[in-house]
């Protein structure tokens, strides 16, 4: 055990579980040993120990696709990390996004965990779409129109979302708030702001 509670097992571990800092994607389970996890606070590149290999090894230190470090949290007990990063690329060896991408059966799944993963996804397209127009792209169009153009979009989207729910067509109500908070990341994105800034907000005022 660690001064600050950390409980490592009879082999000197502990299991540390990876999840996506801002979509809440759990992406990877590994282990830390003492000096992983002094090199994961150091560098700020998630570290962990191989049981495999006996040996230290910095996530992505082949294929580039590191996990950069934010936060770190013990559990109840303090024998188990909950590590949040920022991934560079895929995090699972196989070339997927998380390692938990199949069903108790074996069978690979396409639904991510949580399912609102996407809004971080749509919201990096976005960025990039802001950092490199893309001819041709309704993205790059719809930033390039300015606050101006992306507001009477998200007005025209809100009414519409009306319409559908006094029609009482669900799915046509989902359809129409998905084009408005794709074109609400869009004024996001063109205000210079991040998403983490509306859940800021929303939990500012829930208290929590």
């Amino acid at each position: 055990m660690t001064g600050n509670g950390i409980k490592f097992d009879a082999s000197g571990l502990i299991p540390a579980i990876v999840q996506h800092a801002r979509s809440g994607e759990v992406l990877m389970l590994g282990y830390m040993n003492e000096e992983a996890l002094q090199q994961t606070l150091v560098s700020g590149m998630v570290t962990f120990w191989s049981r495999s290999r006996q040996a230290l090894w910095r996530k992505g230190e082949t294929s580039g696709n590191v996990l950069r470090l934010i936060e770190i949290r013990q559990d109840c007990d303090g024998d188990a990390l909950l590590v949040l990063a920022e991934p560079a690329g895929p995090t699972c060896h196989t070339g997927r996004v998380s390692c938990f991408h199949r069903t108790l059966d074996g069978d690979v799944t396409p639904v991510r965990m949580p399912q609102s993963v996407i809004l971080t996804d749509l919201a990096n397209v976005i960025a990039q779409r802001a950092s490199a127009p893309k001819e041709g792209s309704y993205t790059t169009k719809m930033l390039a129109g300015g606050v101006d153009r992306i507001g009477k979009k998200i007005g025209e989207e809100a009414a519409e979302v009306i319409i559908a729910a006094k029609n009482g067509a669900p799915d046509e109500v989902a359809w129409e708030i998905a084009d408005l908070m794709y074109h609400t990341l869009v004024l996001l994105q063109q205000q210079g702001m991040a998403i983490e800034a509306v859940w800021h907000e929303l939990r500012r005022r829930h208290g929590g």
